[in-house]
């Protein structure tokens, strides 16, 4: 018996149209570059400004890069106020978060997103931003997650690029290697998901997100194993497995044990998760916490196919 949130949460989803899609770039548009959660200096942003100038855009410093309060990018309100700024400026077409860490989840339920609808704009990033991604998801938009200006200096030239294509409205398309562990077969569905300790975080408020009939993407960073197995047996619970179309699996970045192990590794843990159901699922995608970032359009149709010699995602 499913949930009565999963039951909610479909409920709404079957209701909904098709997801709006902000406006591409253009040459000369603005974008916005602040941060929701932890602190960061302006020269450590410095490499991202070079690459929006290089593709011939301008830049939008927010008030939050070089603020500090403990470890945030400035107080609550003042990254409420900063980020709500560009929210409401109809001149800036995409506001790009500068890096993770934790916060977004403090300044959610204080933003208002009545000037974004009018003026959809791209919501770019990870990690801590998945808060924002999910919420914006079930307001009915698109969003981008992909690399931040923290990580540009060391991403790859196809992170990039990829981010780049999703921005000017170039298509998105990626074939890789196939993994051993990988669950073989073919679906389509709008993709959701993000970083998984932030997907659990969320499980009950607002920003949780309907995932029937959809392709879930999921990645982490520097968690234990027995808690990727908490987080992952909480999502199963909250039915988040039950109806979903296809799996895919970024980075399990720097995962740590106990001195008594637990037994698995990240894949096994999924795996002991999923394999009850019949959906395709890959391992291994360049997103997530890696240098190879690619670019994900949250919120648009995709195509799995996972085969034996090829696993390709098509948007």
């Amino acid at each position: 018996m499913k949930s009565c949130l999963g039951f909610r949460n479909l409920q709404f989803d079957l209701k909904r149209k098709k997801l709006i899609q902000p406006t591409y770039l253009q040459k000369n548009d603005t974008v916005a570059i602040v941060s929701t959660a932890r602190k960061i200096s302006l020269s450590a942003i410095q490499p991202a400004i070079d690459l929006l100038e290089s593709w011939n855009l301008t830049i939008e410093i927010g008030t939050t890069i070089g603020l500090e309060d403990n470890q945030f990018a400035g107080n609550d309100s003042q990254r409420i106020a900063d980020f709500q700024k560009m929210l409401d400026n109809p001149n800036i077409k995409a506001i790009w978060c500068a890096r993770g860490g934790y916060g977004t989840v403090r300044i959610i339920d204080k933003l208002d997103f009545s000037e974004f609808k009018k003026n959809p704009k791209w919501i770019i990033g990870y990690s801590d931003v998945t808060v924002l991604h999910n919420h914006i998801h079930n307001l009915g938009f698109e969003t981008l997650q992909a690399t931040m200006p923290l990580d540009v200096e060391k991403n790859t030239h196809e992170a990039l690029n990829s981010l780049q294509k999703g921005l000017f409205g170039k298509t998105i398309s990626y074939e890789i290697p196939t993994s051993k562990e990988n669950i073989l077969g073919t679906a389509s569905g709008e993709l959701v998901g993000g970083n998984l300790s932030m997907l659990y975080s969320l499980l009950g408020s607002a920003s949780t997100i309907n995932t029937a009939e959809k392709i879930l993407f999921i990645e982490d960073l520097d968690e234990y194993l027995y808690h990727i197995d908490r987080m992952l047996m909480n999502l199963k619970r909250n039915g988040y497995f039950d109806t979903i179309a296809g799996l895919i699996v970024g980075g399990m970045t720097a995962m740590h044990d106990n001195k008594i192990p637990f037994g698995k590794t990240a894949k096994e843990i999924i795996l002991d998760h999923v394999s009850e159901y019949s959906f395709p699922v890959i391992f291994d995608f360049p997103a997530g916490h890696l240098n190879d970032n690619r670019a994900l359009v949250f919120g648009r149709n995709v195509t799995l196919e996972v085969g034996k010699n090829k696993t390709q995602v098509l948007f």
